[in-house]
Order: structure tokens, then C-alpha cells, then sequence
């Protein structure tokens, strides 16, 4: 009888260790995976469109035509597609970091789920709001323009220019983990200054400068935090399979 209990105890604890060991490896690949698509947001539109050079709403409209397609399928990827990862990674995190800090991770967390919710909303905007432009650009170029310049405050705002909430939940990652000594020391102070910047981003006067430099950093940070979580799995994974 004995015999049988502890073969059933061990026939639960093991899908444990194993779902700790693919936590992490998921949320590396998340990490990874986000910073990826932050460089491909960047390529798209700055070297392919070259939309710094853009100047005017109407201008805006005009490229929207011209690039209808890829377009869409950029905002699906560095809006849905992101927050959808970004929700993979936010709950890695939480399983990695909140047995030291129960209470700052849970907040830390429902700050990165609404992140999440916010890229992916924007982005169902964007898509929604650059199609409905695109076809009435070919009746009415000026009422177009109109559409636009009333829709992309919205977009902005909730979360493809302000970045706030993003900066937020980056912080609070680095101040959890510098709490319980987690993730590394220097990828966390790091964190910190990534997070300031998005946060900063919420100043009208310095929305520019913090979201760019939120962006640029996060993606270093994204790739730190991807090898960082990889290689935390690859050691429980070892540590598992020694116990077997």
C-alpha cells in the first residue's frame, strides 16, 4: 500500500518539474521573440518606408496606400503578435520570480498582462483604422486625412506611442528581481533604466525621446532576459533529470 502511494505521489511531482522546465524555455523564447520584432518594426519603418522622412498626415495616408499589404501585416506582428508573446513571457516571469516577492510580483504581473492587452487593442485599431483610410483615400484623399489624424491619437495612446504602462511593468520586473537576487544584477539595474525611459515616455515634451530610447534599450534588455531565462531552464533541466 505504501508502495503504490509513493509511486502516485512521484506520478504528480514529476509533470511539476517538467512544466518548471518549459516556463522557462517558453518564456526565453518569448523574450527572444519580442526583441525580434521590435527589430523588424524598426527596419519596416524606418529603412523599407523610411517614415522618419514622412512629414504631414496626407503623407502618411499616401504611404498607407502604397504599402496597404506589408502594412498590414507589420502592425499584426508588432502589435498582436507581440503582446500576444508578451503575455507567454509575462507569466514565465511571474512563475520565476514570485516566491520571494508574492505581493510586488502579482502587481508586477497585472501590469504586464494589461500591456499585453494594450499593444494587442492598438493594434486591432491600427489595422482597422489604416484599412478604412486606404479605401476611402481613392473617393476622398482629404476626408482620409481627417479619419487619420482623429484615429492615430487613439493608437498612440494606448499603447503604440506612450509607453507607460510597458515602462512600468519593465521596472517593477527589475526591482523584483533585484529584490529576491534573481535574473542577473547587471540585466536588472539595466531594466531599471529601460523602464524610466518608458515611463518618461508619458511627458509630452519628452514622448519622443523616452519612447525611442524605451524601444532601442528594450530590445537589449528582451535579449538578456531571453539568454538569461534559456539558460535557467537548461539548468533546472539538468537538475531533473540527474533526480531521475
Amino acid at each position: 500500500m505504501a508502495s503504490s502511494t509513493n509511486q502516485a505521489v512521484e506520478s504528480i511531482e514529476q509533470p511539476t518539474s517538467v512544466s518548471g522546465w518549459n516556463y522557462l524555455r517558453v518564456g526565453g523564447l518569448a523574450a527572444l521573440a519580442e526583441a525580434a520584432i521590435y527589430v523588424a518594426g524598426i527596419a519596416y519603418f524606418l529603412v523599407i518606408l523610411d517614415f522618419a522622412n514622412v512629414s504631414g498626415a496626407l503623407q502618411e495616408v499616401e504611404l498607407f496606400v502604397a504599402n496597404e499589404t506589408s502594412l498590414y501585416a507589420m502592425n499584426l506582428l508588432i502589435y498582436v503578435v507581440f503582446g500576444i508573446v508578451l503575455v507567454a513571457l509575462v507569466l514565465a516571469l511571474h512563475e520565476h520570480l514570485k516566491a520571494d516577492a508574492p505581493m510586488l510580483m502579482r502587481a508586477t504581473t497585472a501590469f504586464g498582462l494589461i500591456w499585453a492587452g494594450l499593444v494587442i487593442a492598438s493594434g486591432m485599431i491600427a489595422t482597422l483604422a489604416t484599412s478604412a483610410v486606404v479605401d476611402l483615400y481613392s473617393t476622398d484623399p482629404t476626408q482620409a486625412t481627417t479619419v487619420w489624424l482623429a484615429v492615430s491619437p487613439v493608437i498612440d495612446g494606448m499603447g503604440g506611442g506612450n509607453e507607460i504602462i510597458g515602462g512600468l511593468w519593465t521596472l517593477l520586473v527589475s526591482v523584483v528581481a533585484l529584490r529576491t537576487r534573481a535574473l542577473h544584477r547587471l540585466v536588472n539595474y539595466f531594466g531599471l533604466v529601460v523602464g524610466t525611459a518608458g515611463i518618461i515616455s508619458a511627458i509630452p515634451a519628452l514622448g519622443e525621446i523616452g519612447g525611442g530610447i524605451f524601444g532601442l534599450t528594450q530590445i537589449v534588455w528582451f535579449v538578456a532576459l531571453g539568454v538569461l531565462l534559456l539558460g535557467a531552464g537548461r539548468r533546472e533541466a539538468s537538475a531533473y533529470l540527474r533526480e531521475e
